[in-house]
């Protein structure tokens, strides 16, 4: 793990009450620094507590490794949904009392506020992510691709594809290419037949494939002309048409979101900052203001209406994220319960796969 920042505060010139660290760990790139920005930053210069923050590719394995280790230095982290069901099952994480959690302006119990599912025993939503599919606009100057076939179509769509190194979202994927509605996935997925069918479809595009395992892989390799298509978070491959000008264009149709959020790993040595920077950073407000910095929808209901412009424009955010209204038209919601029950037998599946 990378140590990205030291957050600290002084108070009238001298220096703050030495409080507790709140050690955080993130995934790093523009996610991290949507944390970073709203959380982080603004957390400290409220409470005078310092944050440190840390990134890893996937915060859910040095989690494990740690308390199964008995040594725990990591207070706060930020995982995807499927991981904090399966850790929590597992003993490895804190359980969180939603009573915590901030209202919502109106008064409305944070519990009413969150869309549903966005509070479980052991962790707490901070964004609405997706998996999109996204092209180098250079490398198509006439026909655009437009959905997950075109993604498969090698004869149409020319060019390498970057995808994750791993079964979630690929089966999917390869299903709704083989035109498998997008509410009939699921379904399909959990029969051995329908297992098969995913990897045949995979099979038709291996061998132009390169597979990536950190979030930053897939615009850089765009950027680089190395893939002409990239299978991708939403957040990377708009920070880098944003940010950094590139070219880069998102299909939203086929867009598998899940949610992401905070834990605490059970034993994290500063256990009372720790709730504090979860309660603090879940407010609406901090999380609409993430919203503006990386294109994830909140998952509070009333912070929805709050998110502002794209950071450091005059454009609106709304039309970028995962939850506008128009990008959910052929949108699949990941299934916690498929993956928590089947993600273990389908990727030593999926790893044979790729090696074969």
């Amino acid at each position: 793990m990378k140590r990205l920042l030291v957050l600290s505060t002084a108070i009238g010139g001298m220096a703050a009450p030495a409080l507790a660290d709140v050690n955080l760990l993130s995934w790093g790139g523009a996610y991290g620094n949507s944390h970073l920005e709203a959380y982080a930053k603004p957390f400290t210069a409220e409470t005078g507590i310092t944050v440190i923050m840390s990134d890893a590719d996937n915060p859910a394995t040095p989690i494990k490794a740690q308390v199964e280790a008995n040594n725990v230095s990591i207070d706060v982290a930020s995982v995807e949904y499927a991981d904090a069901v399966r850790l929590c099952d597992e003993g490895a994480l804190e359980v969180l009392d939603p009573a915590m959690l901030v209202a919502a302006e109106d008064g409305t119990a944070a519990e009413d506020d969150f869309i549903e599912g966005a509070i479980t025993e052991c962790f707490v939503a901070t964004d609405v992510y997706s998996m999109v599919l996204a092209f180098n606009d250079t490398a198509f100057p006439d026909a655009k691709p437009a959905s997950p076939a075109d993604f498969f179509d090698l004869e149409a769509f020319p060019g390498k594809r970057t995808m994750r190194r791993g079964a979630k979202f690929n089966l999917e994927l390869a299903l709704m290419a083989d035109g498998v509605p997008a509410a009939e996935v699921y379904e399909v997925l959990a029969t051995p037949e329908g297992v098969d069918r995913a990897f045949a479809k995979l099979d038709s595009i291996k061998p132009e494939v390169i597979w990536w395992e950190a979030g930053a892989q897939p615009p850089q390799l765009l950027a680089d002309g190395e893939v002409s298509m990239a299978y991708a978070f939403n957040g990377r491959i708009f920070n880098a048409a944003q940010a950094d000008g590139q070219p880069f264009e998102i299909i939203w149709d086929g867009q598998i979101y899940e949610m992401e959020g905070w834990v605490i790993p059970r034993g994290a040595p500063n256990m009372e900052q720790a709730l504090e920077f979860v309660a603090w950073t879940t407010a609406p407000a901090p999380q609409a203001r993430a919203a503006e910095f990386i294109s994830y929808g909140p998952p509070r209901r009333s912070a929805a209406a709050m998110v502002g412009n794209i950071e450091g424009t005059d454009q609106p955010m709304g039309p970028n994220l995962p939850t506008f209204e128009e990008n959910m038209t052929n949108a699949l919601g990941s299934d916690l319960e498929f993956w928590v029950d089947r993600d273990g037998e389908l990727n030593e599946r999926f790893n044979s796969w790729v090696a074969g």
